[in-house]
């Protein structure tokens, strides 16, 4: 934390939790917001920073990260995925229990909180394994988990094919006020394919996942939620008729949340062109339409957080033919300046694209970030939304560097982030 307030001149202030969109300034002392608006009294001491112009805004809150540590530290670190983090504005990771040993032990939560805490320049708050061993055939310790730090309960890559064991889950969740996050693709349906199930799979001489794998269990989980009452978040949908049956469990008032990996919003099943492993993913990239209905949908408030899906992996499990290569991507670094994609296009406002990125995961997730007012945790980043660049691979602070985006045309820097009123990423000029 920094010793004396630090005071945000010239800036345009987008809070998403109040609809603020004004030029104005913040100040920050003791780690935590002290005063905002377009009148922010001269502190003597403080150190002052003009933003000109550029966006001052909630830091992003990342709800789903893959993180090698513990047991693939080669492939990511948790200092390596906080210093990728704050390069891209994401000030808290929501890290994923796919580790080795699997994070369905209150032990194993409480030593990468705590390892965490002293190596990240970031919030990294985990989520612990809905089932043990993430076999999804017996129910992990959720209250204890809970007491450990466990942020939310998913079985990461994994879905719980068992719909009893997930009924269980819904329904103990409920009583702890737990959240359940689950990956929606129904193995079975998967079966060998590797791609989106359709033409251009057909004409790349590739098996196909049917948009089915992810329907079929995403219908049979908001049934099993309205049975039981519990919290659920559909961790990454991907086709349009995934939309429909979040919207339909919306209106009928079900505890029903989902998010979209910024992949499914920037790209589509064309861009793997010469079967490139980079954008191998799970979900797969859809058809074109299907990701301009995941555009609306974010546009509209039917998805409610976007993510980076953020997976590293390293040369040996990429450089392989696109059906044997590992399903995943880095996306700590650019998932802002490829979500600025759709503003630019016109396709989602500025401040309703923030809102997916910092506020409703912070409501969802019960955090008291993701919001720019009095009292709040300084937890920020101030970005310019037009700043070009080009993407190259070797510039990622992460472990890893399978980006989809290599070489791709961004626009959108981040050139302050703070967390809990500390500078941990400054690209300011000297």
């Amino acid at each position: 934390m920094n010793d004396k307030p630090t005071l945000f001149t010239n800036a345009r202030l987008i809070d998403p939790a109040s609809g603020r969109d004004e030029r104005g300034a913040l100040l920050v002392r003791d780690g935590l917001i002290a005063d905002i608006g377009p009148q922010v009294g001269v502190v003597a001491d403080a150190e002052v920073i003009d933003c000109k112009s550029q966006v001052l805004a909630p830091g992003l809150i990342d709800m789903r990260a893959f993180i090698g540590e513990p047991g693939a530290a080669h492939r990511e670190t948790l200092k390596s995925a906080g210093e990728a983090a704050a390069a891209g504005g994401v000030t808290t990771i929501v890290s994923m229990p796919d580790t080795s040993p699997v994070l369905d032990d209150p032990a194993i939560v409480d030593f990468v909180t705590r390892r965490a805490r002293d190596t990240s320049i970031v919030h990294i708050r985990p989520a612990a394994a809905l089932t043990k061993g993430l076999k999804g055939q017996e129910m992990a310790e959720i209250g204890l988990l809970r007491e450990a730090g466990a942020i939310a309960f998913t079985d990461g890559l994994r879905s719980v094919t068992n719909a009893q064991v997930m009924r269980r889950a819904l329904t103990y969740a409920r009583d702890f006020d737990a959240l359940i996050v689950h990956h929606v693709e129904d193995p079975d349906l998967v079966g060998t394919g590797v791609m989106n199930e359709g033409e251009f799979a057909t004409r790349l001489g590739m098996p196909g996942i049917p948009r089915e794998a992810e329907t079929v269990m995403l219908e049979r989980d908001i049934r099993l939620v309205r049975l039981t009452g519990g919290r659920y978040h559909a961790a990454m949908i991907s086709c349009a008729d995934s939309v429909d049956i979040i919207r339909d469990a919306k209106v009928r008032g079900l505890p029903v949340t989902c998010g979209v990996s910024i992949n499914n919003l920037a790209l589509n099943e064309n861009d793997i062109g010469d079967y490139r492993t980079f954008l191998k993913l799970s979900p797969p990239l859809r058809h074109e339409d299907d990701r301009q209905a995941m555009i609306e949908a974010v546009a509209d408030g039917t998805i409610d957080v976007v993510v980076s899906d953020h997976n590293p992996q390293d040369v040996e499990t990429k450089r392989l033919p696109f059906a044997e290569a590992a399903n995943g991507a880095v996306g700590l670094e650019t998932l802002l300046s490829a979500a600025l994609r759709l503003v630019q296009a016109g396709q989602v406002s500025l401040p309703n694209l923030l809102r997916s990125m910092t506020t409703r995961p912070a409501e969802i997730l019960g955090l008291p970030g993701g919001r720019l007012e009095r009292g709040a945790p300084a937890d920020l980043i101030m970005f310019d939304p037009d700043a070009p660049y080009v993407l190259d691979k070797r510039d990622l602070r992460s472990l890893s560097k399978n980006t989809p985006f290599d070489e791709a045309r961004l626009e959108g820097q981040v050139t302050v982030t703070m967390v809990a009123g500390r500078i941990v990423f400054d690209r300011r000029p000297n």
